[in-house]
């Protein structure tokens, strides 16, 4: 069972990753979708892989594979989050537009990217738990 401190670790990282993923959401999703839609996406994307980072990988990993680990974490999440967005938002459109399913699937992987990146720079000034 994770310590309280971990797991407020991980609320504040959810928050901090929700916030920027949610910004380059706004910003580079096809605006085939709303601002309501995107807004959702934002919160609730990272609300589906968000435990499995946290909580299910790190034990399937030693200490000194967390390079291994951040490949599979950083591996995972994009992937989940554009096929559970397709899923929810794009499968049942008459016309699935390939260049917006395109542009969606890059925004989100774009996302991913920013917030790990993000997360790396206040791991390495001391300001984020590891």
């Amino acid at each position: 069972m994770p310590s309280a401190a971990y797991l407020q670790l991980m609320l504040v990282g959810y928050l901090v990753t929700v916030a920027v993923e949610t910004a380059v959401l706004l910003a580079a999703l096809s605006p085939r979708h709303s601002w309501k839609v995107k807004l959702f996406a934002g919160a609730w994307l990272t609300a589906c892989t968000y435990p499995v980072v946290w909580l299910v990988l790190p034990p399937l990993f030693d200490a000194e594979q967390r390079r291994l680990y951040l490949l599979a974490a950083e591996t995972f999440a994009p992937v989940a989050e554009c096929a559970i967005f397709w899923y929810a938002f794009v499968r049942d459109r008459e016309q699935a537009a390939p260049r917006a399913t395109a542009r969606d699937l890059g925004a989100i992987t774009l996302a991913n990217l920013c917030s790990f990146g993000l997360g790396l720079l206040l791991v390495e000034w001391g300001l984020f738990g590891a």
